[in-house]
C-alpha cells in the first residue's frame, strides 16, 4: 500500500532496500498528549524574564532542546545569546509549571502501536528533545516492557538537539540499525527534519493540529491524521517495510538479526 512512498525514499537515498528493525517514537505528541502543558508552561515561564512566545510558537519549537528554544528567544529580545545561568533559570520556571499543569493523558492509539511494533520482533526507541523528568519516568508506568533505558535518547544525551539529526543518529548507534532498517514517528516540523536530515524513513502524525502541509514541507515521507490512524494501517507499514515479517508472523524471525 505504501510502495510508492518506500521506493521514493529509497531512490532519494540510494538505497537498495529496506529491512525493518526499529521504530523510534518521539515522546511529547506522539506517546503522550503532553503538547497543551508545554505550550502552556513555555508561553507563560518566559514572560517572567522579559520573553514572548504564543503558545502556537512553542508547538513550532517542539523537539529543540530546552537551551535551544530559550537562545533563539534571548536573540530575538535581547539581541545576544542566552548566558547558562539565564537558560537555566528559564528552564527551571518552565519546568516547574510544565509539573503543575494536569498530567498528560497518553496519546490515543499509541500503547496499542507500541504493543503491535513489540508483537511483531521490531525494537521501539524513544528519541526526545524533553529533559522533563516526570514524563521520561512515566514511559514504563504507562507502557510496561516496551522501552529499555539504554534505548532512550533525551535531551540529556545530545549537544545538538532536533531539526539536528544528532538525536536520531544516536538512536541509530545505540540500537545498531542503519537507515534503512529504521522508521521514525514523529509529530512536530523540527523532528521531522531531524528524522529526515538522519536519512531515517520519516511518518509524520499530525496530533497538534498543524497544516499537514508544514509537516510535508518539513520532509515527511509519509503522513497520517493520527498516532490512531498509524495504529490502524500499521500492518501495511510493516508488510511494505518488512515482507519477512508479514509472511512470518513469528517475532523470532522477525528480530533474528537484530
Amino acid at each position: 500500500m505504501f510502495e510508492e512512498e518506500k521506493e521514493r525514499y529509497l531512490k532519494k537515498h540510494g538505497f537498495e532496500a529496506s529491512c525493518l528493525k526499529a521504530v523510534l517514537f518521539d515522546m511529547d505528541g506522539v506517546l503522550f498528549d503532553s503538547m497543551p502543558n508545554h505550550a502552556y508552561a513555555w508561553s507563560h515561564s518566559v514572560s517572567r524574564f522579559g520573553l514572548h512566545m504564543t503558545p502556537e510558537e512553542a508547538y513550532m519549537h517542539e523537539g529543540r532542546t530546552g537551551g535551544g528554544t530559550i537562545n533563539l528567544l534571548a536573540q530575538r529580545y535581547w539581541g545576544r545569546d542566552a548566558t547558562e545561568e539565564e537558560k537555566q533559570a528559564i528552564y527551571k520556571a518552565k519546568s516547574e509549571l510544565f509539573n503543575q499543569c494536569p498530567e498528560a493523558p497518553q496519546m490515543p492509539g499509541a500503547y496499542a502501536l507500541l504493543k503491535k511494533v513489540n508483537a511483531d520482533g521490531f525494537t521501539p526507541m524513544v528519541v526526545t528533545g524533553s529533559g522533563q523528568v516526570c514524563l521520561i519516568d512515566r514511559l514504563e508506568h504507562n507502557f510496561p516492557g516496551i522501552f529499555r533505558k539504554e534505548l532512550m535518547v533525551t535531551s540529556f544525551d545530545v549537544k545538538y538537539g532536533k531539526p539536528n539529526p544528532e538525536p536520531y543518529l544516536m538512536g541509530m548507534q545505540k540500537a545498531g540499525i542503519r537507515p534503512w532498517e529504521g522508521i521514525v514517528v514523529e509529530n512536530a516540523p523540527l523532528g521531522v527534519q531531524a528524522g529526515t536530515a538522519a536519512n531515517l524513513f520519516t511518518i509524520a502524525v499530525n496530533t497538534c493540529s498543524l497544516p499537514d502541509q508544514v509537516l510535508l514541507d518539513a520532509g515527511a515521507d509519509l503522513l497520517f491524521p493520527s498516532m490512531q490512524a498509524l495504529c490502524d494501517n500499521w500492518e501495511e507499514v510493516r508488510n511494505t517495510f518488512s515482507p519477512t515479517a508479514s509472511r512470518t508472523g513469528n517475532r523470532e524471525n522477525a528480530s533474528s538479526d537484530l
